[in-house]
């Protein structure tokens, strides 16, 4: 679900397609997406098994742990491209403004959070041309948690 009033449109980073636009401002710290409609997560393993399921892995994001769901009906929060300087925290499923967001920001998170640990993302960066490769599940829940503490203890000053 996504909380501020937003809209989809081309993305302003070269290369992505859409994008997910801000129609109002938010402030730092806010919840921008939050999780709903989770019916079923999956182990990696077991995506990797079923033809099925990895012909979905495009459409899939990392939960926790080594677990993903799979978003083949591909809904709006699916255009938040990635950034290596986001705008947007990718935390358990939630996505946190990092900093006042006015409207027509488009809303980025670090992809590496997203995918299995080692796994290289099918494009590069296209600031840095840098490869986006997944984090470990701790060093994800590490540095987003990290993140995260340090963002509210900010916002809450």
């Amino acid at each position: 679900m996504i909380l501020p009033r937003y809209h989809i449109a081309a993305s302003s980073i070269r290369g992505a397609g859409k994008g997910l636009f801000l129609d109002e401002t938010v402030p730092a710290g806010r919840i921008i997406t939050a999780p709903d409609s989770i019916q079923q997560t999956f182990r990696h393993a077991d995506i990797a098994a079923s033809a099925e399921l990895s012909a979905q892995f495009h459409a899939s994001a990392r939960w926790f742990e080594d677990r993903y769901t799979l978003s083949p009906d591909w809904p709006d929060e699916c255009y938040i491209n990635h950034s290596f300087k986001p705008n947007g925290l990718w935390h358990l499923g939630f996505v946190f403004a990092l900093a006042e967001l006015p409207a027509g920001s488009e809303i980025t998170v670090d992809y590496r959070h997203l995918l299995p640990p080692g796994q290289a993302e099918d494009f590069v960066d296209s600031v840095t041309g840098e490869t986006i490769t997944g984090l470990s599940w701790q060093e994800s829940l590490a540095s987003s948690t990290h993140a995260l503490a340090h963002l509210l203890d900010t916002t809450n000053r």
